[in-house]
């Protein structure tokens, strides 16, 4: 079949007046029950508490679920199995990062940031330093990563929308984008941390059932022997056997190579340091239900992430690239695609299929921007506006309505900047964010827990040189602009050759958090060390 063929057929797929009723009762049907499961939340919201971290009563299993359906985001389901479909073995390495940044989160941040912190970051810098500077910074880091984390999943929503419902108009992609972000602003301000983490424990096993069906599919297909399917894949891609090697992508050049190495860098460290995964550590009772939910999250994000080979290589295998790059460029249609091909492209099982696997992908988006715009909005009213502007005299109710107003902010701006951002792929828009989390949040993280001297300047230093340092570079590199998946297609000022800045802005981030130390004239409380040292060990004295 050819690309302009299979382009025909699935636009018949979807668009055609049989199918197109099933596609939107199965996309109604989730919304439905979800806001059901928010306004059902929302009632139960009383206190800061309840908005800001549940009411700390989610038992480890559920928190362990609720951080997966968190971190499972648009990249995982869509972006990877794009990457993998276009570059074979170097689109799973998106994959072993995500997974592997689990180990420095488990080992590292979850029990001592539970035991230091009450509902954000800000909390554990303030405890042992000056709090209105430090909690401006931080407020501002987590409402910077958490907008370019939320990009990826509105490029994802109206990618994956434009697809069934047949638009191609770029005014129709955008109304797409909006909607998203009308519904994430309905979750937050009306369900708080209570309904974004019951929306996400349902999307974690819709998605984990979705991608159990889709690598049973597929196996089967090729009577259960890997070594066909990857065989197949291989001769599909028309690459042959370098695409099941290493260097497709992140090889062929000495930039390519380094550009590997810095995406490497910030996967395995951006995870600890992200907004949205560290304030569900204080969904739970304790330190230790906070670390069996990492335990949890491990055991299911890891089970996933070997489905997502299934899906990227089953995708490359019966699907031919140039269908998957025409329906859009940079891959994230080729889970979807691949549901369609698994249920037969002209079959009403097709249709079936397609409409349910994108209603589960369009889950793991409305979970994930519902999860980020709570840790933004919560670190703007608890962090900016309770304890900066207000100095702490803030009611709950005057915090809240804060967060609720911030929700809307926010959503508006990543409503603007997802419509720019559309053609970008997800997996890639991510790592993005985690090495703007590695870069600002981590160092700063880290020395606070762990270094005696570490104090307010060096905080300052860590948190706003590494996030300007690594979203000034990626202000510059082909992300945005000197390609044609760039953001800005027609420009070109990509003077910064990687498209991940990690390798540069992460290192830049530890280094000025300790240069700003030294350089500081006032003195790091020794005794509020010993106090957060012993809490954070402890957690004696914690929330």
């Amino acid at each position: 079949m050819s690309p302009v063929t299979s382009q025909f057929t699935l636009a018949a797929a979807a668009d055609a007046s049989e199918h197109r009723p099933l596609i939107i009762t199965l996309f109604s049907v989730f919304v439905v029950a979800t806001l059901v499961i928010t306004v059902w939340a929302g009632r139960q919201t009383k206190s800061a508490s309840d908005f800001y971290a549940g009411g700390r009563q989610f038992t480890a299993f559920q928190n362990g679920l609720a951080v997966s359906g968190d971190y499972m985001s648009a990249a995982s389901f869509l972006g990877i199995a794009g990457a993998i479909a276009l570059f074979g073995y170097d689109g799973f390495l998106y994959s072993i990062g995500f997974l592997v940044a689990w180990l420095v989160a488990l080992l590292l941040v979850a029990e001592p940031l539970r035991n230091s912190g009450r509902y954000t970051m800000g909390d554990v810098l303030a405890y042992r330093m000056r709090q209105r500077p430090v909690r401006t910074a931080a407020g501002t880091s987590t409402i910077v990563v958490s907008i370019f984390y939320l990009l990826a999943q509105m490029a994802g929503a109206g990618v994956l929308v434009s697809l069934l419902l047949g638009i191609t108009t770029d005014a129709g992609k955008i109304g797409i984008v909006a909607l998203v972000g009308v519904l994430m602003i309905v979750y937050v301000t009306i369900g708080g941390m209570k309904g974004t983490t019951w929306v996400q424990m349902v999307k974690a096993v819709l998605l984990i059932a979705g991608a159990i069906l889709l690598t049973f599919l597929v196996l089967l297909k090729f009577d259960f022997n890997i070594s066909d399917l990857l065989g197949t894949a291989a001769e599909n891609s028309g690459k042959g056997s370098p695409f099941l090697e290493p260097g497709l992508k992140y090889g062929a050049t000495a930039t390519s190579k380094i550009d590997f190495l810095s995406l490497g860098i910030a996967l395995v460290l951006g995870t600890a340091g992200l907004p949205h995964i560290l304030i569900r550590f204080y969904t739970v009772p304790t330190a230790k239900a906070a670390r069996k939910s990492v335990n949890w999250a491990i055991g299911i994000i890891g089970v996933f992430y070997l489905m997502t080979l299934a899906l990227g290589f089953g995708a490359a295998a019966l699907i031919k690239p140039d269908e998957i790059i025409a329906s859009n460029k940079a891959g994230n249609t080729a889970a979807p695609l691949l549901a369609l091909h698994l249920g037969g492209v002209d079959s009403s099982w097709g249709a079936i299929l397609l409409a349910s696997i994108s209603a589960v992908a369009f889950a793991t988006i409305l979970a994930v921007v519902a999860g980020l715009t709570l840790a933004s909005s919560s670190s703007f009213a608890h962090d900016i506006y309770a304890n900066v502007i207000k100095k702490g005299q803030a009611t709950e109710k005057q915090e809240m309505r804060a967060a609720r107003w911030a929700t809307v902010f926010i959503g508006i701006v990543s409503i603007a900047l997802g419509a720019l951002s559309r053609d970008l792929n997800v997996a890639g828009l991510v790592a993005l964010a985690f090495a703007v989390a590695a870069s600002a949040n981590l160092p700063t993280i880290l020395y606070s827990l762990f270094w005696k001297r570490f104090n307010t300047n060096g905080a300052l230093w860590s948190i706003y040189g590494g996030l300007f340092t690594a979203v000034f570079l990626v202000l510059f590199s082909p992300v945005v602009s000197g390609k044609e998946t760039s953001m800005f297609k027609g420009a070109d000022f990509d003077w910064f050759p990687l498209e991940n800045p990690g390798l540069i802005s992460i290192p830049v981030g530890f280094l000025l958090g300790i240069i700003g130390t030294y350089l500081a004239k006032d003195k790091a409380d020794a005794g509020k060390y010993a106090e957060l040292e012993v809490r954070s060990l402890t957690g004696t004295g914690a929330h």
